[in-house]
């Protein structure tokens, strides 16, 4: 058992018996302030309605005169019988505070359940009710009196258990199985709070119990998370009664744990790729400066290899910070309007300068979007490059049309296109579709590049195979209000 569980523990049960305190009080207040009076009550308690049923049980089969004698031996309560002339059977008299609480139930005013009229089979009526008399300890008076109890023994049989008010029972001494009278007197007076102070610990070590346990099971969680260990955890919990925010805090840390799962993994992919990336050309390079070194005849052409790939490594390294930077950006880019049609046209012309390639542009109408002019011309630009590269000498088409708020950006290719399996992963850095079949210069970061942008400017980016053969790639970005 950890702190908490005792701080929990401790809590609940100070609240518990605070309240059970509080609570005990107040009756303990209500019952002296009764015993003052020394004035009987009406009793309302289901006990007083199980007596006036026995009552009635009684006056209709035994008549007026077993009613009488029940009246009489009625020990845990006071059965009172009025006759139409309104006196008591026994004779005992009844207090203007408990006739005024009967005349209120008559009415209507009080429970109804707590009085009722008989009629005998002589024909006479009788109003009959119960009252608990209330009395001080060692001032029993005498019997029959409205606010004492009756006499030790009065109207108890041999077999009659010891009385509710600690009085003494049949054992020997008249106590509890032969204890002394004072003995009954003292457990009734704390046997309840002895129960509630008792069920107060149960209830307060179960609560304690529940609420650590899911605790200490994410403690153990972050320990083994410190360790490196970032399986899921509460991906199938345990069986609870309901579930509550302890559970989601629990399902909140797997997810956590996921995404650091998949980031860390990223980042082993990418340290790989880049690994991977630049053996080759410091391989080449290498093989270069040795050449030159045993053929100074070709010293030129040594030169030439070395040069493009130290061209090749420094595209490679400017697109891994062009990456980093837009992964690692907390903020979004200051952002102006841009014309996407002369932004795209613009891009066209280079491309079919630079690659003689034949790139069509199909825009029916001027689209200004909110965006950051360079980051959104390097993500166009990667993808309509990335289809000249793959299209297989085939022409390219870059179409813009705008749709409600949103504008489309769709760039053709009539290359090979990619295997459906990889559709999904063509976003990914360093990703080639059939890099043996497909030998063109690149590094595979120009579509990742691409995605990072338009998901930095709130759009979206998608490719699929065309039905009648290549790749189209769809930006959608939100226009300019």
């Amino acid at each position: 058992m950890g702190r908490l569980f005792w701080k929990f523990f401790l809590s609940i049960l100070l609240a518990q018996v605070a309240a059970t305190i509080g609570i005990g009080s107040t009756i303990w207040l209500r019952d002296q302030a009764r015993q003052r009076s020394g004035e009987p009550t009406l009793d309302t308690s289901p006990p007083a309605t199980i007596m006036l049923d026995a009552a009635a049980a009684t006056l209709k089969h035994g008549g007026p005169d077993a009613l009488r004698d029940l009246a009489a031996s009625s020990r845990r309560m006071h059965l009172y019988v009025l006759d139409e002339q309104d006196h008591e059977l026994l004779g005992r008299p009844v207090s203007a505070k408990l006739r005024e609480e009967v005349e209120r139930s008559l009415r209507g005013d009080g429970p109804t359940h707590a009085v009722t009229r008989l009629a005998g089979p002589d024909g006479r009526s009788y109003l009959v009710f119960a009252s608990r008399a209330w009395h001080m300890p060692g001032t029993p008076g005498p019997h029959g009196m409205p606010g004492f109890a009756p006499p030790d023994g009065a109207g108890r049989g041999p077999d009659s258990g010891p009385r509710m008010d600690g009085g003494p029972g049949p054992g020997p001494g008249g106590g509890w199985f032969g204890l002394p009278p004072e003995f009954g007197r003292h457990v009734g007076r704390w046997l309840p709070i002895v129960a509630a102070t008792l069920a107060s610990l149960l209830f307060a070590a179960l609560l304690a119990w529940y609420f650590s346990r899911p605790i200490r099971a994410l403690q153990r969680a972050f320990d083994a998370a410190a360790a490196g260990d970032l399986a899921p955890r509460f991906a199938h919990p345990a069986p609870r009664l309901i579930g509550d925010e302890l559970a989601e805090l629990g399902h909140d840390f797997d997810r956590m744990s996921a995404q650091l799962r998949a980031l860390m993994d990223g980042q082993r992919r990418l340290l790989h790729d880049v690994s991977h990336e630049l053996r080759s050309p410091l391989a080449r390079l290498q093989a270069a400066i040795g050449l030159a070194h045993q053929q100074p005849d070709r010293l030129q052409a040594s030169l030439d290899r070395i040069e493009r790939e130290s061209v090749r490594m420094d595209r490679l390294v400017g697109e891994l910070l062009t990456l980093s930077r837009l992964e690692a950006a907390t903020a979004p880019p200051p952002t102006e309007p841009v014309d996407l049609v002369e932004m795209v046209d613009q891009i066209a012309d280079d491309a079919r300068f630079e690659a003689g390639a034949a790139v069509a542009v199909d825009a029916p109408e001027p689209v200004t979007v909110r965006a950051a002019p360079d980051l959104l011309w390097s993500a166009v630009e990667n993808i309509v490059r990335n289809a000249v590269k793959h299209g297989a000498g085939g022409p390219v088409d870059i179409r813009v049309h705008p749709d409600a708020d949103l504008v489309h950006i769709e760039v053709l290719d009539r290359g090979p296109g990619i295997a459906p399996e990889h559709l999904g992963d063509v976003f990914e850095p360093f990703f080639r579709s059939n890099p043996t079949r497909n030998n063109v210069d690149g590094h595979g970061l120009g579509l990742a590049i691409a995605k990072r942008v338009v998901e930095t400017h709130g759009g979206r980016i998608a490719a699929a195979n065309r039905a009648d053969g290549g790749l189209r790639v769809t930006i959608t970005l939100r226009r300019a209000v």
